[in-house]
């Protein structure tokens, strides 16, 4: 048997109970797809522990692997796939490239997640 569904229009609350803040507005779909895929690619442990080192001050791919203990060829690589998607730079000095977290808003998106999940934390 299937449930019956009500013809009674949905709640709505009022919006001024609720007012929008003003800078805020609803995204469009092509930019909350871009935003989804952008914020699926930090969905990866290695990456976030990449960005976390990098947080603190610039590397180079050795420093990395000793500190991950991961290869040079997933260090490498996924300091290839950050910097495609703009989340860090390298630059070169002699043998080596030093990367380092592309801007002051990348810092920022990976310390107020941090700062957010140790709220939870202590709730």
């Amino acid at each position: 048997m299937t449930p019956a569904v009500s013809s009674l229009p949905a709640e709505v609350c009022s919006t001024a109970d609720h007012p929008e803040p003003p800078s805020v507005a609803i995204l469009d779909p092509a930019t909350a797809q871009r935003m989804a895929h952008w914020l699926g690619f930090l969905a990866d442990p290695n990456r976030l522990r990449i960005l976390s080192i990098l947080a603190v001050k610039p590397h180079c791919v050795g420093d990395l692997v000793n500190l991950l203990q991961m290869s040079q060829s997933a260090v490498s690589h996924q300091l290839r796939a950050l910097r495609v998607m703009g989340l860090v730079q390298g630059q070169r000095q002699g043998r080596h490239v030093i990367y380092q977290l592309h801007d002051d808003h990348v810092l920022t998106i990976y310390e107020t997640v941090l700062t957010h999940l140790r709220e939870l934390d202590e709730l």
